[in-house]
């Protein structure tokens, strides 16, 4: 089979075309016929970082956590999927896991669900590490009917997903961004739109919630920015981070009373751990699209299998919006 493979990593690691060998079906697992994958920020810290990750894997790699494609082969004791069958998951490009960048990819049948039958391969193959980030922390910091939800980078791969996730739990959700595109793509999602530029955190907690504070905060954006929503959030609330590598002071959540998530949904797939969790959220991820509650956004260029390289450097240059596509 066609697989772009990385035969060493840096920042100028490229990816080649490369006739491999058409992995073997085995229990547990299904061989899927890939028709797309979509590129995440992980896999481009892979393919710079290399050795440094302690999650990438040996060279040659082939890279690709999400796809979206048809079952053609069905392994012992697999019985939730049969050939034929159009699925979508996150189940490799990392550790020993072959990724999606490749004809065919062996898939655990624990990571893996029914594709959405309102999606195309594209719009499914760009949800399930986003998708299944989103509805964790959300799910993790308890969200409800009624609740005042901040969302940070809500036009963002993760935060887009968020909102509307938030918004479909019954929530009343407002979300950060730094320009007029991203500001009218949150509008069109469903939430208040905060431009975090031109707006101190104390001033949109004063205008959005007299002061109060917000039940929950959700934060894709992570890192340094995990201060602004402590800040943001009420007494006794929850804050969900997907970026948390970070030296900070928690006074304020001290005080606050808050209650910390950190989501790290990769810990299924390189630890073997509660796999079946991530099948479970993809089956309600397909219920809520199919109801017409969520639709990932897909940035306006098209990548083929043999432009992986060109994708990548797509998503790291800042300027997509929305999910980076690669058709396999």
């Amino acid at each position: 089979m066609k697989a772009m493979v990385l035969n060493q990593y840096g920042e100028e690691a490229a990816f080649s075309l490369t006739d491999v060998a058409k992995p073997q079906v085995v229990a547990g697992h299904v061989l899927v016929q890939v028709a797309a994958s979509s590129v995440n920020t992980v896999d481009t810290m892979i393919r710079t970082m290399g050795e440094a990750l302690p999650l990438s894997p040996a060279l040659p790699a082939v890279l690709g956590m999400d796809f979206a494609g048809t079952v053609v082969e069905v392994g012992e004791g697999v019985t939730d999927f049969a050939i034929g069958d159009e699925v979508y998951g996150c189940a490799g490009g990392l550790a020993d896991l072959q990724g999606a960048l490749a004809e065919f990819m062996l898939a655990d049948a624990r990571l893996i669900a029914r594709k959405p039958g309102n999606l195309s391969m594209r719009e499914a193959a760009a949800l399930p590490l986003v998708g299944i980030t989103a509805y964790e922390g959300l799910q993790r910091a308890g969200i409800g009917a009624g609740q005042q939800v901040l969302v940070h980078g809500g036009s963002g791969g993760v935060g887009h997903v968020a909102v509307q996730l938030a918004k479909h739990f019954g929530a009343r959700v407002y979300s950060t961004g730094g320009g007029d595109a991203q500001l009218e793509l949150i509008s069109r999602l469903g939430a208040v739109p905060i431009n975090y530029k031109t707006e101190q955190v104390a001033d949109y907690v004063t205008t959005h919630t007299d002061g109060r504070g917000f039940d929950v905060v959700f934060d894709s954006v992570g890192g340094a920015n995990m201060a602004n929503s402590f800040e943001a959030a009420a007494l006794n609330g929850h804050v969900a981070s997907t970026v948390a590598m970070v030296d900070l002071d928690l006074s304020v959540a001290h005080f606050k009373g808050l209650s910390l998530h950190v989501v790290f949904m990769l810990i299924p797939m390189l630890h073997n751990h509660k796999r079946e969790d991530h099948h479970q959220i993809l089956n309600a991820l397909t219920t809520i699209v199919e109801a017409g509650a969520l639709v990932p956004v897909l940035d306006e260029q098209d990548f083929e299998l043999s432009q992986a390289g060109l994708a990548h450097a797509r998503l790291q240059s800042g300027q997509a919006m929305g999910k980076v596509v690669i058709d396999v």
